[in-house]
């Protein structure tokens, strides 16, 4: 079941999200961040694949406030169209934007939320595990990690990065690995979007390890945890 909400930053500014939830109750809520191609595809196929796995998923349409209903693919055209973007973009307002889909799956259903993110959506989880109201936080090769490990993360974080990846070097991953030792970091021997079967980079292997371990993880720390504090008693 999935369709298309309304969601309001507590500046004001009204944006778009696709929702994509099970049958009956979902254990947990996750907001899905995309990449700098907005909530397209791939974007909204992984939000199904979430609600298939029980989970209600949110993916916020960041680039409402720069163009409404972006959505490109992986050519070089539509690289050249979201590239355009990418200067105008405001890490306050993505992370506002964010924050009202966490909202929205914790409020409206009362419930855990976590998050997952891809490229730009991998850096916004990190934000998020330290500045948001989040149970548990997924980064796929977040190239602004590096530049945000002043970052205290207050939820359990996992990261995946590619060795191959012409977009991320392996001293900033080093650098997140020194600055925060206790996040496990999974290394792929892949390139940048490794886990978009729609880009030229995708790696079977490694797009389905890292999906096994981020299932694993979110039922941890979403799902275990919401059943354990039901446990607890009053």
């Amino acid at each position: 079941m999935s369709e298309t909400v309304k969601l309001h930053a507590a500046d004001g500014h009204e944006l778009s999200a696709y929702v994509s939830g099970p049958e009956g109750t979902p254990k947990a809520a996750v907001v899905v961040v995309q990449e700098i191609f907005g909530v397209n595809h791939h974007i909204r196929a992984v939000a199904d694949r979430l609600a298939s796995q029980g989970y209600l998923a949110v993916a916020p349409a960041l680039f409402d406030r720069y163009q409404r209903d972006f959505e490109v693919g992986y050519d070089p055209e539509s690289v050249q169209k979201a590239m355009a973007i990418v200067p105008k973009l405001n890490m306050e307002w993505a992370a506002a934007d964010t924050l009202a889909a966490v909202e929205y799956g914790r409020d409206e259903y009362k419930t855990e939320v976590g998050i997952v993110g891809f490229c730009l959506g991998g850096s916004i989880a990190w934000m998020a595990a330290a500045k948001m109201p989040v149970s548990a936080a997924v980064g796929y090769y977040g190239g602004q990690i590096s530049r945000m490990n002043d970052l205290a993360p207050r939820a359990p974080v996992l990261l995946y990065f590619g060795t191959q990846d012409e977009h991320i070097t392996m001293s900033d991953v080093d650098e997140v690995k020194a600055a925060h030792p206790d996040v496990p970091i999974h290394l792929f021997e892949a390139g940048h979007g490794f886990s978009c079967d729609e880009r030229a980079s995708y790696d079977p292997s490694a797009a389905e390890q890292a999906w096994a371990q981020t299932l694993a993880f979110l039922g941890e720390n979403l799902v275990e945890r919401l059943d354990n504090t039901e446990k607890e008693p009053a």
